[in-house]
């Protein structure tokens, strides 16, 4: 039940999100003039070295890359609501959902940590590893309880 209102939580984020970016692309704003005055108003420094590396990244963001990556968010947010509410109604199909996605990101991990290692990205990777071995004791666990009680209930 908690993972399934965490994962409606995110689904309501990545809807905003994408209606965030549609809106800028909407309004034509300049994505870089936005940025910058985040980065203001959370009281960054606007010429470090992190934030210029940002706002490089973000001039390179055009219309058509705007609307393709909000497209990605609603479509992300899809996946969410369908796995949140498949589990706040304890369906098992939502759990073997949860168990691949949490699955499917493993190897994009495993990508990032050769590709530029880091003791975060090690340290996620295995907190991502625990939480799959759990879910996995979790569903076999589940399963397994299904199985004895239909098969109690073509006893009687």
């Amino acid at each position: 039940m908690a993972i399934g209102g965490f994962k409606m939580l995110e689904a309501l984020l990545c809807i905003l999100l994408g209606i965030g970016g549609l809106k800028l692309l909407h309004l034509h704003r300049d994505l870089v003039d936005v940025a910058t005055r985040v980065v203001v108003e959370l009281r960054l420094d606007p010429e470090g070295h992190f934030v210029n590396i940002l706002l490089d990244k973000i001039a390179l963001i055009g219309p058509h890359r705007l609307r393709q990556i909000s497209l990605g968010i609603f479509a992300y947010a899809g996946l969410h609501t369908l796995e949140g509410v498949g589990l706040l109604l304890r369906r098992t199909w939502a759990e073997y959902v949860t168990l691949i996605l949490t699955a499917s990101f493993l190897p994009w991990e495993t990508f990032e940590i050769l590709h530029r290692f880091t003791w975060i990205k090690v340290g996620l990777f295995v907190v991502n590893l625990l939480v799959l071995a759990f879910l996995l004791y979790y569903v076999r666990s589940r399963s397994h309880a299904r199985r004895n009680y239909r098969a109690g209930e073509k006893l009687t």
